[in-house]
């Protein structure tokens, strides 16, 4: 048992399988079936968590019939031909000492009519929240199917050796659709009173029972969703789970967040607190008498876990996140390592953003994520043929780079220009409810530390310097510089910002590194969509600014959206007194103020401003890769200096030359 953690590392009995620890990996769809089938992507995804010490891995969703496939990714439903596949997902993860289940599910109303071409059904015919599509109530035929579907899905499984399935009934899916009365308005034996709401999930769960045994564990997932009055509240709820807990029909209840009504806390970002699916859990375990309860949600780190197990809030908890950004976090906390575990960032950018995009998921701070066949996971292989290796830049991309080719036993130094790691990351995790990115920043010093890395700071290094380092290999990871000219994409044919020479402008980066000299009013022109410009509008309007955004955009924070970001911090900025100008750009900057030129009638208005802060696309800062063209020994260019982008690819590419060393 952990010393650290006693609770998060009892072991717990659930059915006939006793779990190692009190850590699930919950389930998440992660995408990555080609034709309906899981894959050796999926193989070793689920591998390297159980390898990582999770006592409980819940594969993602099968959808259980037609009308429910909601992404290119998903398994296929009816199909008798996914047995085999699965099974060698089920070794993988049971070879690891690891309990596998499978979630499945159905989301009723809320399809995707681009990826299933079936309509949409549910109990009483109300539109979709996924997409602008409308559904019909279901006849007594369908509702039938449904229940089938469910089983026979779970017999699927059972025969591919899974230990057990859940049933999803949360964030207003189907199941949650027919308890739920605003979602549910039948008259017939399915809806109205309590008994015949929960009739189709006792159903479902009652013949899973019969077709797939006693000692084949049966869960049921459910959520929180108290900002809005027509979902079930907790007391409503906990009723619903105590009726199926009396009957025998579940051995576990998870907890999340969030739902297809409130989507934002489904996959909280840094925006919101943490353990948000604990409440619930709480309510739910005051009533159950055989169930066990799982509670998921924003609970990142082994503390957090730890916390609400010593507290009764649950009995277990499922760290999905977590464990996408460190597949080894349960392993290390249990050795009594917590602090050499790397901590979920809660950006959502590669693991809901890609999905959100239809794509197999994956980590910005951990990028073997999706391809731990290609990369073998989190573990690394030494290096027969130990070098030494020079990398120049401590941001994310070189951060990295340095640590993983230490991790393979090569030699590295790592020289860096200022006098702290992390480059411009380091600035956003300067931003408003950023800290996490400085927790990394600290993780990393505390690896290289670790692995003996030369950290030579307040070094800049000039090409005629290289040779002197002795390096085999040079890795730069120089980053990028913010253009000087003002050049904005939405206007083309101006290569130069009319009016920049007047002064009072200023870069995002400048003024995160509190460079700029900025007055009470500020505009700041966001052409990215991301955090990068509106995480700067939020520091400056929580500093007493007032700022007003303007943006060729036709909504701020664009490229948030597909985080589930977009609409909080919107709110967060109009709380803060933010203003925005939508589908303009800058026309012209005159020192104290600046013509703002709308792009859907050609107007042009003076907007009153003491500075214009710019969040364009950089430059790549290539001098000294310019310098090296014809340095006699490999050179390498990754991050930023080789194309500005965003941080996953940055971290991507460290990674990537790293393992080729």
């Amino acid at each position: 048992m952990s010393k650290k953690f006693p609770r998060l590392f009892s072991p717990l009995r659930l059915n006939s399988h006793t779990l190692r620890n009190r850590i699930v990996f919950g389930a998440h769809t992660a995408n990555m079936a080609v034709e309906g089938l899981p894959t050796e992507r999926h193989v070793a995804y689920y591998a390297e968590r159980a390898i990582g010490g999770a006592a409980m891995i819940v594969v993602e969703p099968m959808p259980v019939h037609a009308s429910t496939v909601l992404t290119r990714g998903n398994f296929r439903h009816a199909d008798n031909s996914v047995i085999p596949h699965f099974r060698k997902v089920v070794e993988a993860i049971k070879g690891h000492g690891a309990v596998a289940v499978q979630q499945l599910y159905h989301v009723g109303a809320h399809g995707d009519s681009d990826n299933s071409f079936h309509p949409h059904w549910s109990p009483s015919g109300l539109p979709s929240y996924h997409d602008s599509d409308g559904s019909h109530p279901m006849s007594e035929d369908e509702i039938q199917a449904t229940i089938a579907g469910f089983v026979q899905a779970a017999r699927r499984c059972k025969e591919a050796g899974f230990d057990g399935v859940e049933v999803w009934a949360a964030y207003l899916g189907m199941v949650d659709q027919f308890w739920t009365p605003w979602t549910n308005r039948r008259e017939d034996q399915w809806g109205g009173s309590l008994e015949n709401r929960t009739r189709i999930s006792r159903e479902i769960l009652s013949q899973i029972r019969q077709v797939c045994g006693p000692d084949f564990i049966v869960g049921l997932a459910v959520s929180d969703d108290p900002e809005n009055s027509v979902t079930l509240q907790r007391q409503e709820m906990a009723e619903i789970i105590k009726l199926h807990d009396d009957l025998g029909l579940v051995d576990y209840v998870t907890c999340g967040s969030g739902g297809y009504l409130d989507f934002y806390r489904l996959m909280p970002t840094f925006l919101f607190p943490e353990k948000l699916g604990v409440d619930l859990a709480s309510t739910l375990k005051r009533v159950v008498r055989n169930a066990v309860v799982i509670a998921e949600s924003h609970i990142r780190t082994p503390e957090n876990a730890e916390t609400v197990l010593s507290e009764g809030a649950a009995d277990l908890v499922s760290i999905v996140r977590g464990q996408i950004a460190d597949p080894h976090l349960a392993r290390k906390a249990g050795e009594g390592r917590p602090e050499d575990v790397r901590g979920c960032i809660s950006c959502n950018q590669m693991c809901w953003g890609r999905r959100s995009r239809d794509y197999w998921i994956s980590c910005l701070i951990n990028p073997s994520a999706g391809r731990e066949f290609e990369w073998n996971g989190d573990r690394f292989v030494k290096t027969d043929a130990p070098k030494r290796i020079l990398v120049v830049g401590g941001g994310p991309a070189g951060l990295e780079a340095a640590r993983v080719a230490a991790e393979r036993g090569h030699k590295v130094v790592l020289a860096e220009a200022s006098n702290r790691l992390g480059g411009n990351f380091l600035l956003a995790g300067l931003q408003p409810r950023r800290g996490q990115i400085l927790d990394l920043l600290r993780w990393y010093e505390r690896q290289l530390e670790a692995l003996g890395v030369e950290i030579r700071f307040n070094t800049y290094v000039e090409a005629d310097e290289v040779p002197g380092f002795d390096a085999d290999i040079v890795i730069l990871a120089t980053g990028s510089e913010s253009p000087d000219m003002g050049f904005q994409k939405a206007l083309p044919h101006l290569d130069r910002l009319p009016g920049i020479e007047k002064g009072g402008v200023h870069s995002v980066e400048a003024v995160m590194a509190r460079q700029a000299r900025l007055g009470a009013r500020v505009l700041l022109l966001d052409e990215g969509g991301g955090w990068r410009g509106c995480g700067t509008a939020w520091k400056l309007a929580q500093d007493g600014h007032q700022v007003t955004i303007v943006t060729p955009d036709p909504f701020v924070g664009k490229e948030l959206q597909r985080t589930a970001a977009d609409v909080p911090l919107r709110g967060t900025l109009r709380k803060l007194g933010v203003q925005w100008i939508l589908e303009s750009s800058i026309a012209e900057w005159h020192g104290q103020g600046a013509t703002v030129l709308d792009h859907t009638t050609g107007e042009r208005r003076v907007v009153e401003a003491d500075a214009l802060v710019m969040a364009v696309t950089n430059s790549p800062a290539n001098g000294l890769a310019l310098g090296l063209a014809s340095f006699p020994r490999p050179v390498h260019q990754i991050g930023d200096c080789a194309a500005p982008r965003q941080a996953p690819y940055a971290f991507y590419e460290g990674r990537k030359i790293a393992l080729e060393l």
